[in-house]
This record gives structure tokens, sequence and C-alpha cells, in this order.
């Protein structure tokens, strides 16, 4: 009975002890905050990166997905906690640049914030279906006109790069196409590929298999220089209209006033996860060019001159979000 009840008592010690542990690796967890739902294009990038930086710095990294307003929910989230680099936003060129212009009463601005990395960037894609007898800018301008008031221009979410462009598409060419916004890369895409909408914006890394079956077809990139995944494709600046170059991002980002070493700390193992070939692989293999610009001041000045430029468009948009 006595060597039973050793037994238990060390059972249950164990037991304590094992929680005990658990307890204190989970406080001493990071949360990668991301504000989208889970299986959309953030997602991956962010699971692949913490996976690396998990191992490098040998703690625990938590993904915690926080859906609305179009990251919104997940960015207050982060600018209400702690500054000690526990909690990293998972931000995105959408919600850094555009929500300061697109949201009324935000309770935080982009000086709450250090950016950490620029981790991935890209492209997005004119695209119509095939059944659009277009194959040019050009032609496609021309048909347009000849349906005034008739097409939609479909954007993957509204507020977000897709949308403006659509935007500035009919402004620059004096067209008439209607906003038709989607909740999601993935819908718009698989309702331009249906011919439920004819053409619109879209993501480069979910549409590119598409473009490549003849599934849809490839118009101009908002690129820089062309897209190692489509290299047939010209860009707007090579058509002669560089106002509509952009490129979406995905980075990291904690709040200001963390302190330096901690800063310190997770750059180094975000510039080690990004430069691993295994996940350069991973992330151009889902259409992502992985620049992992580092260096906050020059991160955050790009930051607030690109929400400059895209303040002036949801303006003449007349957009707010609810």
């Amino acid at each position: 009975m006595v060597v039973r009840k050793g037994l238990r008592m060390a059972v249950m010690l164990a037991s304590v002890l094992m929680m005990s542990a658990a307890a204190q690796a989970q406080s001493n967890a990071i949360r990668f905050i991301v504000g989208a739902a889970a299986g959309g294009a953030i997602d991956p990038y962010a699971r692949v990166i913490a996976d690396h930086m998990a191992a490098t710095m040998k703690r625990t990294i938590i993904i915690e997905n926080k859906p609305g307003a179009n990251g919104n929910i997940a960015i207050q989230m982060v600018a209400d906690a702690p500054a000690d680099g526990s909690l990293v936003w998972v931000g995105t060129q959408s919600m850094t640049e555009i929500n300061p212009s697109a949201y009324d009463n935000l309770r935080w601005s982009m000086d709450d914030f250090v950016p950490l990395i620029r981790g991935v960037e890209a492209p997005m894609v004119l695209v119509t279906h095939p059944s659009v007898p277009a194959k040019t800018l050009d032609e496609l301008v021309a048909w347009i006109k000849t349906k005034p008031g008739q097409l939609n221009y479909a954007s993957f979410n509204p507020g977000t790069p897709s949308h403006f462009f659509g935007f500035q598409l009919n402004q620059r060419f004096g067209l008439d196409l209607t906003h038709l916004p989607y909740r999601g890369s993935g819908l718009q895409a698989n309702d331009l590929v249906a011919g439920h909408a004819l053409l619109g914006f879209a993501q480069i890394n979910n549409t590119a298999p598409q473009i490549k079956q003849g599934n849809l077809r490839a118009i101009a990139t908002t690129g820089e220089q062309r897209s190692p995944l489509l290299p047939d494709v010209p860009t707007f600046a090579e058509l002669k209209h560089p106002e509509f170059t952009a490129s979406i991002w995905f980075g990291l980002l904690v709040k200001k006033g963390t302190p330096q070493p901690v800063i310190d700390e997770l750059v180094q193992a975000a510039k080690a996860a990004h430069t691993d070939p295994k996940v350069k692989a991973t992330l151009e293999a889902q259409g992502f060019e992985v620049s992992g610009r580092t260096g906050s001041d020059a991160l955050l000045a790009d930051i607030k001159k690109q929400g400059q430029r895209w303040g002036e468009l949801v303006k003449a948009a007349g957009f707010k979000a609810d």
C-alpha cells in the first residue's frame, strides 16, 4: 500500500511538473498575430517563417488568426499589448498603407509600431476570362468602352490595392466599370475562372497556375520588373503606365517601445528565416519574391510614403470602410 501510494504521488508530482513546464513554455511563447482567416495567402507565409524563427530562437511561436476589419482587430490587439516583443504583428501592404486612410477613428497609427522585416513581395496581375476578346491592354480598354455600364471589375477585398487599381483603371481610361468586391483572393480567382467576373486585379500567387493552364488571360502585371512566374507578361510600366506600379507585401512588426535587444534578436531570426534556401524555395513556389528587407526607419518611411499615395486614391474613390 505504501509503495502504491508512493507511486501515485510520484505520478501526480510528475504531472504537476509537466504542466508547470508547459505553462512556463507557453508564457515564454511568441505569438504571431495574423489579421486574416486561416487559409488565406498570408497564412502559409506566417507559418513557414514562424517555424524557422522558433528553431533559431529556441522558443515556441504560436500563430493566432484574428480576422476582421481588414486586419484592424489584430493590429489593435498588438497595439494594446505590452511592448515586450511577445506579440508580433504579421502585417501587410494593405493594412499598413491603406487602412489609415480608409478607416475613420482608428486608435492606432504606424508610429505605434517598429517594422522588423519586409519579408515577401508580389505584384498583382490584371486578368480577364478567356471569353474576353482582348489580349493586350489597348484591346481590353477598347472592348470595355463598347459596353459602358455593363461590366464589373472584381477585387479580392474592398479597400485593397485590387479595389483601387480597378478604380484607377476607370479613372485613367475613362471607363464605366462597376466594382465587384469579394471576401478573399481565392473567391475572386474562382469566380474569374468560372466567368462570373470577367476581369480584375488579382494576386499573382493564386492566379499564375490558372493563367498557365489557359483558364485566365494575363494582360499586365504591376511590378517594377516582369514576374518570374509570368515572364511573358508585360508590366504596366512597360506599357507606359507606371502609375499602376505597386506590389503587395507581407512582413513582421512589433509595438514601439519594445527593448532594442529584443528587436535585434527578432530581426536576426527573421533574416535567417528569409535567407534559408529551403524557406526561400517554399515561398517562391507560392508565387512570392523573397526580399527580406530590414531597417526599421527606412521601412517605416516607405510605408508612410506609399500611404500618402493610396490615401489620394482612397479619397478620390470616396471610399470609407464600415
